[in-house]
């Protein structure tokens, strides 16, 4: 009898010592970082010719679409249905290594029927307004751009794209 009462006591000494006041035990951390904004990407370069593009280290992929014109121009407006000649140049966030660039090939790109034309939903989402002379930022969300198709190289990444539109018709 005497060695379960010592057993009893020491368990509950245990138990005791383990649960500790909350001001004792540490309070949980968090390695969640807010999601980035627009202005946390730097693009420098003139118009016309491939930007550099940084991407921040310190925040998270937005899950949203981001669209921020570094340089406003003054011509016609994307709408829907439209054709945009455009430059563009793309970055990943996970990595900031550029994956393509029109200005490479030195030959701008069509994008026919704006609103539904046969590119990701970002880019149909993101040219709507856009006027001529504009260089845009668009960082576009994997559910806007390739998803989580695990045959595409792009899938689950964010994409960082810096576009110039050239001409609307």
């Amino acid at each position: 009898m005497r060695l379960t009462t010592i057993l009893i006591i020491a368990a509950t000494a245990v138990a005791m010592a383990a649960c500790g006041s909350a001001e004792e035990q540490p309070a949980p951390t968090t390695s969640a970082q807010a999601e980035c904004a627009a202005a946390d990407f730097t693009v420098t370069g003139e118009q016309g010719a491939a930007p550099d593009v940084t991407v921040p280290n310190d925040c998270a992929a937005p899950t949203e679409l981001l669209i921020e014109d570094v340089e406003a121009g003054s011509g016609a407006k994307v709408t829907t249905g439209d054709t945009a000649e455009v430059h563009y140049h793309l970055v990943g966030f996970s990595g900031g290594g550029k994956l393509d660039s029109s200005w490479d090939r030195g030959e701008s790109f069509p994008v026919e029927n704006v609103g539904n034309a046969q590119v990701i939903d970002g880019w149909n989402k993101g040219l709507i307004g856009m006027q001529e002379g504009t260089r845009r930022l668009l960082v576009v969300p994997p559910k806007l751009g390739y998803g989580a198709d695990p045959s595409h190289q792009l899938a689950n990444e964010t994409l960082v794209f810096v576009i110039d539109l050239i001409t609307v018709s």
